[in-house]
Formats: C-alpha cells, sequence, structure tokens
C-alpha cells in the first residue's frame, strides 16, 4: 500500500508536468497530447479505486473498532480540505484565466493586426513582382528587336542594367538558349514547367514569390520573347530576382502566424475544453494523491499510538512486558520512549511489590505457623474491639468452629455465641477499665458442669505500629486442677502418717480392755463394755480403711504396662458381678489391644461398675450398658446408667476427693480412677445424659502406638 501510493503520486507528478510541457509545445501538443490524457485519465480511475479501497478499509476498521481508525478519518479530513480548497481557488482561478486567455487570444483588433499585416507583406511583395515583370517585359522587347544571334550577348547586358541577380532564355520547348547571372546566382537555372510555358505560349506573363530549397524566396517572372522573324519561335525570358531576407523573413513570420491564427480560431471551443480537462484531471490527481497519501500518513502516525493504546491495554491486565520501538524523534517518539519508561518502572515495581508480598506472605505465614503453635490463645483487634485475626488454639479453648469470631466485634461475641456473653463482656470490661495499660485476669468460661478457668492477658498495641488490642489467654483449668490434686495428695499423705499411727494402739486398747474386764464387770456392764469397745474397733477399723484409701490416692501408683485384651478384662471382672440384672454387654470385634496395667484397670472398671450400681440402688428399672469402640485416638470403654446422674455443681469437683453423692464414703474413687488412667496416658470423661442417666467414657492407647512413643 504504501509503496503503490508513493508510486501514483510520483506517476501523477510526472503526467501533470508532461501535461504543461505538452501545451506550451505545439509539436508535442499535437502529436501526444490524447495520449497523455489517456494515461492521466486512467491514473486518475485507479487513484480513485485505491481511495475507494483505502476508506473501505477505514470503514471495516471502525466497525471493528481498531484504536486510530477515527483518527485517520479526521487526518484524511483535514489533508483533504487542505488539498481541496486551494486547488479549487486554483483551479477556478485557472479555468477563469484560461477562459479569458483564450477569448483574448481572438480578439477584432488582433485578427485586423494579423490581416493588416498579412495584407502589408503581400503588397510588398506584389510590388516586387510588378517591378520584375516590368524589367521582363522591358528586356524582352529589347531581345525582340535584336537578331537571335545577338541574345546571348544582349541579355547579360540587359541584366546588369536591369539590376536582376538571375536571366535565362530559353525556346519555346523550354531549352536553354542563354543564361546569364551575377555571383550570387545558382550554376544551373531552374527550368520552367510545361504549364508555365504553355501559358507564356499563350502570351500571358507569369509572376510567383517562389521558396527555392537551399536558397531562400525568390521573385519569379517569365515572359513571352516574341521575334520579328517568321521563321523563328517566340523565345521565353525568365528572371530570378531574391526577395531581401529580412522582408522574407518577416513576411513568413506574418503568413505563419496568420495561419496559426486561423487555425485556432477554428478549434478555440476544443481548445477551452481540452483545457478544462487538463486542468480537472491535474485537479483530481491532486486531490486523489494527497487524500492516498493523507491516509498513509495518517496509518503511519496513528500506528504509534496504536501500539501505545494496544500497550496501555495490556498494562491494565497486567502485563508490563509491553515494549515498542522508538523510530522516529518527535513528540511521538518521546511519548513511546516514556511508555516503555513507565512499563519499565511499573514491571519493576511489580516485581518489587512481589517480593515484598511474597515476603509479607513468609512472615505472615511464619507468624501464623508460631501462633497456631502456641499454647495459648491469641485474639487480635483493632480500636472499635473488631477481630482481626485469631489463632486456631483460641478458637479451640472458647470451643466455636473456625472463622465464626473474625471481623466480629468483642460485644457482639455473645450474639454469635450465647456461651461467650460473660466472657467477652468481661473482657470488654477489662479493656474500657485499664485503656493502655496492659491487665491480667483469671476468668471462668464455660456453662455449669464444663466450666474452664483462663488466664487472661490484655494490652494496647503502640500508636504507629497499628492500633488496636492483642487478648492473649491460657486455659489453666488442667493446671489448677493439678494444685488440688497435688495439695489434695499432701493431704491425704499426712492424714494417712497422722491418722494412721493412734490408730492401731486405740484399737489394741479397746480389745485390751473388754478382755481384762469383761469377765470381772456385771453381764450388763459387760455387755455395755462389749458393745462399747466393739464400736471403738468398728469406728477404727473404718478409720483405717479411710486411711487406707487416703494413702492409696497419695501414693503414685506404680504401673506395669502391657498388652491387654480390654473385651476380656471387662468379662472377667463382670464375672465376679453374676448374676447381673440390668447389665448388656456391647463389645466392639476385632478391636485392638490397649496399652495397662491388668490390676490397675480392673480396680478402675470395678470402681466404676460399684459407682452405677450404687446410683442405680433406688431404681425401679436399673439398667448398665458397657461398651467397647475404636476410635481415631485410641480405645473407648463407655459405661453408661440410667441413674440419676451428677448434680452440675458437682461436675467441676467429681475428681476432686470428698466430691461424693453417697451418704457414706470418702469421695475418693473417682479421683484414684482418674490419676489411675493419667498414669495410662489416657483420658476419662463423664456426662450427664437426658432425661436421666450418666455416662463414663474412658480412653485407652493402643499398644502398638504407646510402645512407639515409648
Amino acid at each position: 500500500m504504501k509503496y503503490l501510493v508513493l508510486l501514483g503520486f510520483g506517476v501523477g507528478a510526472v503526467l501533470v508536468y508532461l501535461l504543461s510541457s505538452a501545451s506550451a509545445n505545439t509539436e508535442l501538443f499535437a502529436r501526444n497530447f490524447p495520449y497523455l490524457l489517456a494515461v492521466t485519465g486512467a491514473l486518475v480511475a485507479a487513484l480513485l479505486v485505491l481511495v475507494g479501497y483505502q476508506v473501505v478499509q477505514l470503514r471495516r476498521k471502525i466497525k471493528h473498532g481498531v484504536f486510530g481508525a477515527k483518527l485517520t478519518v479526521r487526518l484524511m479530513l483535514v489533508f483533504g480540505l487542505m488539498a481541496l480548497l486551494p486547488g479549487a481557488v486554483v483551479y477556478g482561478v485557472s479555468v477563469q484565466f484560461l477562459s479569458k486567455s483564450i477569448e483574448s487570444w481572438f480578439d477584432v483588433r488582433v485578427d485586423n493586426a494579423l490581416g493588416s499585416g498579412l495584407n502589408l507583406g503581400q503588397a510588398v511583395l506584389d510590388n516586387l513582382q510588378r517591378e520584375l515583370t516590368k524589367k521582363a517585359e522591358s528586356m524582352a522587347l529589347a531581345l525582340a528587336d535584336q537578331p537571335p544571334a545577338a541574345h546571348i550577348h544582349l541579355l547579360n547586358n540587359l541584366r546588369e542594367q536591369s539590376g536582376v541577380q538571375e536571366a535565362t532564355l530559353f525556346s519555346e520547348r523550354g531549352k536553354i538558349i542563354a543564361f546569364a547571372g551575377n555571383e550570387r546566382a545558382g550554376m544551373l537555372p531552374m527550368i520552367p514547367g510545361n504549364t508555365i510555358l504553355w501559358q507564356v505560349r499563350q502570351q500571358q506573363p507569369y509572376s510567383r514569390i517562389e521558396s527555392i530549397p537551399n536558397r531562400g524566396l525568390f521573385v519569379r517572372v517569365v515572359v513571352p520573347v516574341n521575334l520579328l522573324s517568321f521563321t523563328e519561335n517566340i523565345r521565353v525570358l525568365q528572371l530570378m530576382q531574391p526577395v531581401p531576407p529580412k522582408l522574407a523573413e518577416d513576411a513568413e513570420a506574418v503568413r505563419t502566424a496568420y495561419q496559426d491564427y486561423q487555425e485556432l480560431s477554428l478549434s478555440r471551443l476544443g481548445l477551452k475544453r481540452l483545457y478544462g480537462l487538463t486542468l480537472t484531471l491535474a485537479m483530481l490527481l491532486a486531490l486523489l494523491a494527497t487524500v492516498a497519501l493523507a491516509f498513509l500518513i495518517s496509518e503511519q502516525m496513528a500506528a504509534p499510538l496504536r501500539a501505545l493504546a494496544k500497550g496501555t491495554r495490556a498494562v491494565a491486565k497486567g502485563d508490563f512486558t509491553q515494549m515498542h520501538p522508538v523510530h522516529s524523534r518527535d513528540e511521538l517518539g518521546i511519548l513511546t520512549q516514556s511508555f516503555n519508561r513507565m512499563t519499565r518502572q511499573l514491571a519493576e515495581a511489580r516485581n518489587a511489590a512481589e517480593v515484598s508480598r511474597e515476603q509479607i506472605e513468609k512472615s505472615h505465614a511464619y507468624l501464623e505457623n508460631i501462633l497456631a503453635n502456641l499454647t495459648s490463645g491469641v485474639v487480635a483487634f483493632d480500636e472499635q474491639l473488631q477481630v482481626r485475626s485469631i489463632n486456631p488454639l483460641a478458637e479451640q479453648i472458647l470451643d466455636v468452629t473456625t472463622g465464626t469470631l473474625r471481623g466480629v466485634q468483642l460485644y457482639q461475641w455473645g450474639s454469635r455465641t450465647p456461651a461467650l456473653a460473660e466472657f467477652a463482656g468481661a473482657i470488654a470490661a477489662q479493656f474500657k477499665l485499664h485503656g493502655d495499660v496492659s491487665w491480667r485476669q483469671q476468668i471462668e468460661y464455660g456453662a455449669d458442669g464444663n466450666k474452664r478457668t483462663l488466664l487472661a492477658h490484655g494490652t494496647h498495641l503502640p500508636s504507629g505500629v497499628d492500633n488496636g488490642y492483642v487478648l492473649v489467654f491460657d486455659d489453666i483449668t488442667h493446671l489448677i486442677k493439678a494444685q488440688r490434686d497435688a495439695a489434695w495428695g499432701e493431704v491425704a499423705r499426712r492424714l494417712a502418717h497422722e491418722i494412721k499411727n493412734p490408730l492401731t494402739p486405740i484399737q489394741l486398747s479397746a480389745e485390751r480392755i473388754q478382755h481384762k474386764f469383761a469377765a470381772k464387770l456385771a453381764p450388763a456392764d459387760a455387755e455395755t463394755l462389749t458393745r462399747s469397745t466393739q464400736t471403738i474397733v468398728n469406728q477404727v477399723s473404718a478409720m483405717k480403711e479411710m486411711v487406707n484409701a487416703f494413702a492409696e490416692y497419695a501414693r503414685t501408683p506404680a504401673v506395669q504396662l502391657e498388652a491387654i485384651e480390654l473385651n476380656a478384662l471387662v468379662r472377667e471382672v463382670l464375672s465376679l458381678y453374676e448374676p447381673a440384672p440390668g447389665m448388656t454387654l456391647d463389645l466392639a470385634t476385632d478391636l485392638p489391644q490397649v496399652s495397662g496395667d491388668r490390676k490397675l484397670l480392673r480396680q478402675v472398671i470395678h470402681n466404676l461398675l460399684q459407682n452405677a450400681q450404687d446410683a442405680l440402688a433406688d431404681s425401679p428399672e436399673p439398667h448398665i450398658v458397657l461398651s467397647t469402640a475404636q476410635t481415631e485416638s485410641g480405645v473407648q470403654l463407655t459405661i453408661m446408667d440410667n441413674g440419676p446422674g451428677f448434680p452440675p455443681a458437682l461436675m467441676e469437683r467429681l475428681f476432686e476427693p470428698y466430691a461424693t453423692t453417697k451418704p457414706k464414703g470418702t469421695g475418693l474413687g473417682l479421683a484414684i480412677v482418674k490419676k489411675i488412667i493419667e498414669e495410662h496416658h489416657g483420658m476419662i470423661r463423664i456426662e450427664n445424659i437426658r432425661p436421666h442417666g450418666a455416662s463414663v467414657h474412658i480412653r485407652l492407647p493402643v499398644a502398638a502406638v504407646m510402645e512407639a512413643n515409648v
């Protein structure tokens, strides 16, 4: 397209030049002008087709939304108007000037002047003809008076007297009789034709202005020479006199100009149309070539803008690799350089941001990993006490599902999870009370029967870092229970030590008193003594049992671990309770062996069954279910009854000494059971069953897993 437009532009310029040259050169105009017009018309048609194709392409680009198409249209219109307006003015002026000029060529005064000049020249030539004719007639008379033999000598004298350049005497048949001429005369005279000879024989002189090749314009006069002798035929005298060169040149110029003027006068309308067509074709050539060139220039101007638009769209999509070559040093080139610099800086900034983001993600992941593996719950708040982040352990301690509290204000925790209302209120009160000062508080959390003791620590983040609050809390329920267990163990040890020692002497003293004085007293007194001493002995025995129970609780059991079939152990313990009405077994098959001490686990099962039977003492339809099952974390033993269950107020202290619902007993059974299960690295959990009943769940590790951990 580019080379085609440039070729058309160049050919059009050459044709316009040739048309103008042909107009100035008559011969070239007459010979080649029609061909030039045909070629120019063909080029105009070709340019018209080219412009039409460009317009169709431009319309298609506009329809498809190609960037820069509208700019191309605008530039084409601007360039077209820039070429059309001056061209139209020049075209109009040229047509008017041409019309006026052609009309001025054929003005009446010019016509008269040319006619007068032509007549003047013709008159001068006619005068030369007449003078030479007179000289010829005078010489013919002189020759006629002399005999033919004297004509040769007389001819030269007559020529010299008359001042004629060349004189020739012919016979009536045109044979040369005598020739006379000066130094400018030719070597041979011009022979008159038969027509001239016939005219002269008819006694009619011949006079003409003739052009002789290579010699110029001559006046030729041929007259008859009538001899006096009847025996001789007439002779013919021819005189040749050159026309003066200046006069011949002027006469020829006037004649040629008049002839050309007459020809132009005949083709005046054709000239107008021809020159008008020439101007129109030149105008169309210039306009179409300008429009085609404008399309090409606008395409070249729009190409960098189109590339920049494409690059801008790529940048908007996040592609910063767009780099466009700079082909010029103008404003578009500077704009392209600026765009390349911008994309390079954006790419560098994105790479830096990506590196920073990766570092932040790594730091965040590192922080999340630390928070996830902390043994404390951590909650971060903003200034409005809205949760920014919370670690998994905090959600686990608060017993909420993942993501429940994220983005929720502390005051709204109760609406999301009612169990958190009291805890959230206590935390909010501490933050409000202490403000920017750090605080530490032990807070109870949870419903009755499942209360937890949390040690919470809150602080306000420093200004300039990230305004907000941080709450850190630990579940110290097990720690407090361990402290209580340790305290009870110490109490039990001291009680066992302090009480057990005097019990034996008391019992021995009571038995000795009975043995020594029973026989010496009256029967009634002896009976009283016996009853009293027996009471002392029985109470001492009860106290010994209690002291032994305390001692057993205080003493850390020596666990002898081995692989045990739990189902077989359950059946072995149940054999002691046969017959056992209301007792059901639901033992899982293919149960893996557990790691435990057979004697201690037997004591655990026995204590739990005894507690269940005691709870069902007043039940009309006692029912106990023993079941085993395999879980993800080990093997579970469940003992469930349909008794009254445990009082809610006692649920938190079931595993503490003296925590019992029995009218008699020390309340050490569940405490000892819990201690034995913990020594087995297991877990015990007690819950009430609605509408009535209780269940005890014991989880023991699998033997293979326990050995691997050891």
